[in-house]
Parts: C-alpha cells; sequence; structure tokens
C-alpha cells in the first residue's frame, strides 16, 4: 500500500511539474474583431502575406509568449525575419536583429502601446525595444544587454 501512495505521489509531483513548463501563451485569446483576417504563419499571427514568422529564434519565441501570457491575448507580427533586400527596403539598419530572427515587431489587439512599452522594460529577456511614435507596434529584440542595463536598449522614441 505505501508503494502505490509513493508512486501516485511521484505521478502527481511529476504532473504537476510538467504542467508548470507549459507556457500561459497557451491559453491566450486570438478571439475578437482585432484578429478577423489576420492568419497564422508557424504559430504566430502576422499582419501580412510579407511578414515571415518562421524564422524566430527560440529566445524570441519565449519572449512572444511571455507577452501572450501576461496579456491573455495573442500578438500579431507587423515584421519578423527580414533577407538584406527586404530589410533595406524596410529602412533597417545594416546590422537588423530582423536579419538575425531575434527581433519582432507587434501589437496585441485591444492592448494599449503603452502597457507593453511597460512590459517590455520590465521583462528581463527583452534587449532592444523601439517604440515608433505615431506606429501601432512595438520592436522587441533579444539581443544580450550591455553590461550594467538593468532595461533593454531603448530607440526610436521609446
Amino acid at each position: 500500500m505505501q508503494t502505490k501512495t509513493r508512486s501516485i505521489a511521484a505521478l502527481v509531483v511529476t504532473a504537476l511539474a510538467l504542467a508548470a513548463c507549459a507556457p500561459m501563451a497557451m491559453f491566450a485569446s486570438s478571439s475578437g474583431s482585432g484578429y478577423a483576417g489576420k492568419r497564422s504563419d508557424w504559430g504566430t499571427f502576422v499582419s501580412s502575406r510579407e511578414v515571415n514568422a518562421l524564422c524566430i529564434s527560440p529566445k524570441l519565441r519565449f519572449l512572444i509568449w511571455e507577452f501572450e501570457g501576461h496579456f491573455g491575448k495573442k500578438v500579431i507580427m507587423n515584421s519578423g525575419y527580414r533577407d538584406g533586400q527586404h530589410n533595406s527596403a524596410a529602412g533597417g539598419a545594416d546590422n537588423s536583429y530582423h536579419t538575425k530572427c531575434m527581433a519582432a515587431d507587434f501589437y496585441i489587439p485591444g492592448v494599449d502601446k503603452g502597457q507593453l512599452i511597460a512590459f517590455a522594460m520590465q521583462t528581463g529577456s527583452v534587449g532592444g525595444l523601439g517604440c515608433y511614435p505615431g506606429k501601432s507596434f512595438i520592436h522587441v529584440d533579444v539581443r544580450d544587454r550591455p553590461r550594467g542595463y538593468k532595461r533593454p536598449v531603448t530607440f526610436s522614441g521609446c
């Protein structure tokens, strides 16, 4: 009887440990008018066919899941991976993290851009943050922060 109890207890502990590994993003919603007409590309909603969500580094994928889990809604990516030609056409920097599969521009329908910026500022895995005045999206990348930085490297209106 004692062995059976230990086995059941071990199964329960294992199940709880595995459940803790499941990202909260699994429960994020994609319902509502903000998602109408949007398509999913490799598990991420994208704003147009030109957006490439295939090449996303694991660190960036986990960062996107952090946003989705925190706000309870799926992100819609405006820009993901860009090849050199696409990056130039978009006005991206020569060494853009978009060309390295390490950056995404996105918004979350129904979530104020200021809330996205505030969350990004307190999230340790955000290495770079762009805010783009007049635009509805933010840029995040997963670069390594310079030594001593407690917040992301910020640019473009943050």
